[in-house]
Formats: structure tokens, sequence, C-alpha cells
């Protein structure tokens, strides 16, 4: 057998070099490129195998890991879980600055593999610079903080180990129903040591994403229970975007008549416009898919997994005889709230139903509703975009509606935290599959300007935004330098209103009256008080490389933004929205969320907060 003396680090760059994915005849690199930051803990290993493996592995170069990791995010996202990236660190606080970013991929089940440094395995002094000492276990390191957020972990303590160690990676970051943050964890000495390796190690190897098909007998009941409904609505969650299965949605749509509404990370399964398509349901949600809801006989749930957000804390489906049928690629979620599972591939289990259900649509005076419903909606969301071209200091809302009329469905929105996601879900006209980005499900404060570069290396040529608030602004710009220095034209929008805006309206509802959520000067009292504080983040961003437009006026932001989008730097918006302390004219929550409060308090906006929120609790209901 024919062999080759590399390092481990050399193999693994060569073995991922070389691996590819394949659905529906499409072939691509599972690993297209590889982020690193360089210390003691990988610069000899990782690092050195990069440069030798230049032309097969490209390298990006970050500032931030948790921002790294959020870029390879954006990235596999954007290319349909189909395509991922590595992300290498050095060992400490390197590795576990991966923690946040691994969180988010997994629960999120997007794929990425990490490659952290870790600790000398052969332990020739200790401990090592950087190493966790703990006095009842040996083989414990920071690393191992990896494991509870990644979907699967080892540790290369032997040049040999690699090969099922890399294997099972593949595996995993391949399989749409386990896929997610993918930890193999290297000891820096073990990374340097030369193995001789089998040549079919580093064969081109194709891992195929499979369309798993339904059991009949599932399919046959849920035929039955779709067609015994009078009134059915189905939420299209994530897996219907991971699946690529929109236009078979669409047309099963079409030809039911059944309502969609979306979750945060299933919005734009079917365009705005859509004559079924109702918009985003829960929390965040509209009024018309959540008046659906709390009348519907039939959940219809494809791949979504229930967050409380889309479920308003178990508080939205109200039908006495509400069933649900869950359309999911894993098992897992496919049973949640007590549903009939079909356990399958989105696209192909909604092209089954479809046959099965031919000739069956819902009644018409059902269908009347719904698109009246809407249009009224709609109503609203003009309302909330609509304002004077002069106006100085925009609403949110108003912000979103100047960007609204700019787009098609080639520009990309991403966002992740604050009060926008909720602005979004509510009002953001989706016109393609992949124009709405909005990360949720760990809805992490940061992500956007990291995700936003993942996004346009995966859609070069494409318009992509990222909107963020001044508070997300503050927790991770860093990865701006990176974007100049690839030379990405992405575009940030940062909306400045002084505070945490999200949190401080949560906090007002909830009792706790705003306390610590602007960003104002301290008085002698210890209460935040008086001007805001004279922080200029659009000087930052532009410290940073990026070319930056300032907009006053509704008028001035018009033309800032088509500036931008024209633009082919990295180029950043500001604008001055409403302090965060004030109403921004969108339409409220539409169904409740459970945050506690307070049982025992003095302060009497507490006191009626827990009355309120009691008279919600009593409305949960278990699906049983």
């Amino acid at each position: 057998m024919s062999t080759r003396r590399l390092t481990v680090a050399q193999a693994l760059i060569s073995f991922l070099s070389r691996q590819y994915t394949e659905r529906d005849g499409h072939k691509q690199r599972l690993i297209n490129a590889t982020w690193g930051i360089f210390g003691h803990g990988n610069v000899a290993g990782i690092g050195q195998a990069l440069v030798e493996s230049a032309s097969e592995m490209r390298y990006l170069q970050g500032r931030n890991e948790q921002a790294m990791v959020h870029a390879a995010v954006g990235y596999a996202r954007q290319s349909n879980r189909l395509s991922a990236h590595a992300v290498t660190t050095s060992i400490g606080p390197g590795a576990t600055n991966l923690v946040t970013g691994a969180a988010l991929a997994t629960i999120n089940r997007l794929p990425v593999l990490l490659l952290p440094g870790d600790t000398f395995a052969t332990r020739p002094a200790d401990p090592v610079l950087q190493q966790l000492e703990l006095p009842s276990a040996g083989d414990i390191t920071v690393n191992d903080a990896l494991r509870p957020v990644s979907t699967y972990f080892d540790r290369v303590t032997r040049p040999e180990a690699l090969i099922p160690a890399a294997l099972a990676a593949m595996r995993v970051l391949s399989d749409p129903a386990e896929t997610g943050a993918v930890t193999l964890a290297l000891p820096q000495d073990v990374q340097v040591e030369a193995y001789d390796w089998p040549e079919e190690f580093f064969s081109e190897r194709v891992w195929r994403v499979r369309r798993q098909a339904p059991d009949p007998d599932e399919l046959a009941e849920a035929v039955r229970l779709v067609r015994e409904a009078r009134r059915p609505l189905l939420v299209a969650g994530g897996g219907v975007h991971h699946s690529a299965a929109e236009d078979v949605l669409a047309t099963f749509a079409e030809a039911t008549g059944i309502p969609v509404a979306a979750t945060q990370a299933g919005k734009g399964s079917l365009p705005y416009d859509h004559p079924c398509e109702v918009g985003g349901i829960g929390h965040t949600g509209t009024a018309t898919a959540n008046e659906l809801a709390r009348t519907a006989d039939l959940l219809i749930g494809v791949g979504t997994r229930w967050s409380d957000f889309s479920t308003a804390s178990g508080t939205l489906f109200s039908n006495p005889d509400v069933h649900f049928l869950n359309l999911n690629v894993t098992g897992f979620d496919a049973h949640k709230l007590a549903a009939d599972p079909l356990v399958a591939d989105a696209r192909t289990a909604l092209q089954l139903l479809a046959a099965g259900l031919v000739g069956h649509r819902v009644a018409p005076a059902y269908a009347t509703e719904y698109t009246e419903d809407k249009e009224r909606w709609e109503y609203r969301v003009a309302a909330a975009f609509t304002a004077d071209e002069d106006l100085v200091r925009p609403t949110q809302a108003q912000v979103l509606g100047a960007l609204d009329t700019l787009v098609t469905g080639e520009d990309i929105v991403i966002n992740a935290a604050g009060s926008l996601p909720g602005d979004l879900h509510k009002l953001w006209r989706a016109r393609s599959r992949d124009q709405y980005h909005v990360e949720y499900g760990y809805s992490c404060m940061g992500y956007e300007i990291p995700a936003a570069i993942g996004v346009q290396l995966a859609a070069p040529g494409r318009p992509v935004w990222a909107l963020v608030g001044d508070g997300t602004y503050l927790m991770n710009p860093t990865e701006i330098v990176t974007a100049v220095q690839e030379r990405l034209p992405f575009k940030v929008v940062i909306l400045q209103n002084h505070g945490y805006a999200s949190i401080g309206g949560l906090s007002e509802t909830v009792g706790a009256e705003r306390f610590g959520t602007a960003y104002r000067f301290r008085a002698p009292d210890g209460t935040y008080t008086g001007a805001p504080l004279p922080v200029d983040l659009a000087a930052n961003a532009a410290s940073l490389g990026m070319r930056v437009i300032r907009a006053k006026t509704v008028r001035d932001l018009r033309e800032a933004l088509a500036e931008a989008r024209a633009a082919d730097v990295p180029t950043c918006v500001y604008v001055e929205t409403e302090t965060a302390d004030t109403v921004s004219g969108v339409p409220p929550a539409q169904a409740w969320w459970d945050v506690p409060v307070a049982e025992t308090a003095t302060r009497p906006s507490a006191v009626k907060a827990r009355e309120q929120y009691d008279r919600h609790v009593a409305a949960r209901r278990r699906q049983l």
C-alpha cells in the first residue's frame, strides 16, 4: 500500500481539500476555505500546512474567533448547507472564544468545522501556557467547553486517530439531520508530528446529501389529516430553505389553497406577494398569521423546531381541537407538540403529500378570509414605512421602508438581535427565497457584520446588507477590517438610537422601567440621564476602513442607500433614529412571549406587570 509522509496538520488540510457534497446531481467543495487567527497552539501546525496548501485551500484572516465562526455560518446558510468553512484557532482564549459561535451554528443546524489548538498530548511540561488545571481530571482542557455545543467532538491525540475522526466529521457536517458545529481539537504537538498516511485517505470523496423519503404509513396519515382539516395552516421553517423546497411549497400552496406562515428562519419560503403567504408567525408575527393560528384545527410544521417565539410560549394555538403534523428531517423535531410525524426531507415530503391531495382545496370562504386579512395588514405595513422626505431622526420602521423601496430579489438582508428582528419579521417584504437572513435561533448580538462577510463570499456580485443597531455594532465590528482586506463590497446600515431599544421595551413591560438600557451619562444619584454619550460610530467604521455616508433626513437616507448599493467597496450608511425610549410606530406584538416577572415587588410598575403576566400564563396550553 502506497503512503505519503506528512504531518497531521498537513494531512488534514490535504484531506479537507478533497471532500465534496452532492445533492440532486450538483457537486461542490464541502470545506471551501479556512478562517484562522494564529498563536502558539496552531501557527506551527495548521498555519504551516495552510502555507504549503495555499493553492488547494483558501485562507481567510479573521480578527475575532467568535466572528470567524459567524462568518462561516453565514457562508454555510447562503450555500444551503452544502458547502462550509473551517475555523482554526490557538489554544486557550482563542479556543474558548469559539463557544458562542459554535452554539449558534448547532442551534441553527448549520455546518462549521472548528479546529482549535489544544494543549500538549505528550505533557512535556505540566502545566503549559494557557492550560486548564483540574485536580480531579488530567485529560480535560478548555476545549471540552465545546462538547455541549458541538454535534460531533473529538480530540486527536495520535496521528493515526485523525483518519476515523476526519471521516466522522465529514459525515456529520454533510448529514441534514445531524449537522451543526463539528470540533476536532488538535494538540499542538500532535499537529506537527509526521506519519505515513495511506494514499486512499487523500482520494476525492463525495458525501451525498440524501433526500429522505417518508414512511408510507406516516404519509398516508398525513394525507388523511390534511383532507379532514377545515382550517389548516402551514408553518414554514428554516428546513424549507435548507431543502431548497421553496418552489415545491409554492406549488403545494397553490394547489391546496392552504395559507403559509413563516418562522424567522423560514421567512421568504414564499415571496411576500404570493396569494397564500400570510407573514410571520408568533410573538413577532403578523396579525393575519397569528389569528389563523389561533383558530387553526391543523398546524402543518415544515422544517421548524417550534421555538417559543413561534408558539407564543405555548399560548398561540387555542383551538381546542387543534392537531399538529410535522414534516421534518429529524425525528426529534417531528415529534414536538405531540404531533403526527412525517420524518423526511422537506421537498420530498411536500411533493408526495401534494400527490396524495390531488383535487383537495380549502373552502373558498377560508381563502377569502385570509386574503382580506392580509390586505388589511399590508395597509399597516405601508403606514409604518411611510415618512416625510424632510423628516430628521426617522423611526426604525421608516429606515426599513426606505430600504424596501430600493432592493430587488437580488439583495440579501442580514440581522440577528435587538428590536430589528421583530420589525423585520412583521414588516419586511421578502422578494426572493434567500433575501431574508435573520438569525433568531441564538439571536446573537454581533452576528450581522461577520455573517454578511460570509454571505458575500458565497454570493459574490449580490448586494449584501448588514442591518445593525448601535448595541450590536459595539459588540463586534472588527471584521469590517476583514471585508476591507478581502475587498468585499458589503453594506452596513447603522441605526443609532443611543441604547438597547429591544430590551428597553421589554424592561418596561416587566416592571424594570428601562433600567440600564440607554446610553447616557451616570448622574450623582446613580441614574443614567441627560444627553446621549458622545460616541461616533460612523467615525469608528471609517477608522476601520469603510466608506461611510451619513444621512440626516429621509431624503438623505434614500440617496445614501442607493449610493451604498452601487458601491464596489465596503460601505456604511449611518442614520440617527428615534431614541431607544420612544415609540417606533411599528404594530405592537400580536402574540405573547414568556419572560417571568417578579412575583413580589414594591414598585407599582412591577406589581402591574406581574398581574398581566399571570393572566397570560393562564392561557398557556401544553399540546398533548
